[in-house]
């Protein structure tokens, strides 16, 4: 199973636990009411744990399939609609099972309490009576609401990236904190020339493309996206994220060979197949957050800096992937591609000169 698989399922897991938890606090909110002064009381058929079971298990059915259906289908098939678009559409759907739940139910209960078939009138007018039952309309607003928040904070989710938005809901980050981090800064080649090619509306539609194509490997390589600069994207693992089996390494010709296998739509759509470059390096930063109206998680510090000025390299030296020998000294084996050493090098705004190794694939 793939890494992005299993954020999918470990977001169906979230919204499982949430449904079940909304179904409890549904039934508690019921039992509240019924105690109030506004109120005749219990009925002698109410029980709690019935209810509770009921509303619990409406809850996990719901996330089950409704929870489902947002993971792996609304957000993946209309990724590019606006937010506000996919929480009206999920709410309208979720209207329509509610009443056909509704219908479905009263075809099965009332025949067996009125001991009648259904198209007798005592069973018909008590399948329309049933119908009319404010709870039904209870339920469509109480789990609509509970679909569209849901929706809303997977979207919210997506903006942040993978983490970020937990990250900033339980503060990690209000304090600033040192941590070891590989960081990648990948750059779109031509990208000046490409633009006037193809003019800003369709260079926009290539770099959307390109950006989600590459999701998957970098996903896959356990890395995140930081931030995309224009035709940039930065790329940062987890210090032994990065170092495991060199997918800091690795990422970038996984990416390579995925655009390659889908170079067929590229040349249809854009009459070419982008290529890139990039420079990897590692070190300490500064992870907080920072902004008032808008908030984010941001890295600082030299490692940063360092990571672009390679980059910049690749493009002078006509390279593909440039590392840092910092980085490559810390890798546990680079056996499985071609290094050539391009000996120290003064960085631009850098004192001190950096080691720097081209990096190809074996063959």
């Amino acid at each position: 199973m793939n890494r992005g698989t299993k954020l999918k399922f470990k977001q169906l897991g979230v919204i499982i636990i949430a449904w079940m938890i909304m179904g409890l606090l549904m039934t508690v909110y019921d039992l509240l009411v019924l105690l109030t002064d506004n109120t005749l009381g219990l009925s002698a058929n109410y029980s709690f744990l019935i209810s509770a079971a009921r509303n619990v298990g409406s809850g996990l059915a719901g996330a089950l399939l409704g929870g489902s259906l947002l993971v792996f289908y609304v957000n993946v098939k209309y990724q590019d609609k606006p937010y506000g678009y996919t929480v009206f559409l999920v709410c309208f759907f979720l209207l329509l099972i509610v009443a056909l739940i509704s219908v479905i139910m009263g075809v099965i209960l009332i025949p067996s309490r009125t001991g009648k078939a259904l198209t007798d009138p005592e069973s018909w007018a008590a399948f329309k009576q049933f119908l009319k039952d404010s709870s039904h309309i209870k339920a469509a607003i109480f789990w609509g609401f509970v679909v569209g928040v849901t929706q809303l904070f997977l979207q919210i989710n997506s903006k942040f990236g993978q983490g970020d938005f937990w990250n900033i809901i339980r503060g990690r980050y209000n304090t600033p904190k040192e941590e070891k981090r590989i960081f990648m800064f990948l750059d779109l080649n031509a990208s000046t020339t490409i633009a006037e090619r193809l003019g800003d509306e369709h260079y926009h539609a290539l770099l959307k493309d390109f950006f989600a194509d590459i999701t998957v490997p970098i996903l896959e390589n356990k890395g995140n996206i930081y931030q995309y600069v224009g035709d940039e994207v930065v790329i940062a693992w987890n210090y032994e994220d990065g170092k495991e089996n060199m997918q800091c390494i690795r990422c970038f010709f996984d990416m390579k060979l995925h655009i390659q296998k889908l170079k067929d739509k590229y040349l249809q759509r854009y009459g070419l197949v982008p290529s890139f470059k990039a420079g990897v390096h590692c070190g300490r930063v500064i992870a907080g957050e920072v902004g008032i109206i808008k908030r984010d998680i941001t890295y600082s510090g030299d490692v940063l800096n360092t990571t672009s000025r390679i980059l910049d390299k690749c493009g002078e030296l006509n390279e593909e992937v440039i590392a840092s020998s910092d980085l490559l000294s810390e890798l546990y084996s680079v056996r499985n591609y071609i290094t050539r050493s391009l000996g120290a090098i003064k960085l631009k705004g850098k004192e001190k000169e950096v080691m720097l190794v081209a990096l190809t694939p074996a063959l």
